[in-house]
């Protein structure tokens, strides 16, 4: 099982951030993934970001990802 960060991409339309509906960005130690959709079906909790400022949320199971819509499904 591996720990996911997932933020807000608040970059997102802008040159190698995704189209404007890419508005998920996944965090997979130190790999970072950009999707346009979520499933998450495992416990999440609210954290803040390293410097106290952008709310997160994190979780903790295994990724899938659905090329085709753009979902990260985490189980």
């Amino acid at each position: 099982m591996n720990t996911y960060h997932i933020r807000f991409n608040k970059s997102r339309g802008q040159t190698g951030r995704g189209t404007m509906d890419h508005v998920w960005r996944v965090f997979e130690e130190e790999k970072e993934y950009i999707f346009k959709n979520l499933d998450i079906n495992v416990p999440v909790k609210s954290e803040k970001d390293k410097n106290g400022v952008d709310y997160n949320i994190t979780c903790q199971g295994i990724l899938t990802v659905d090329k085709d819509t753009s979902t990260a499904i985490i189980r």
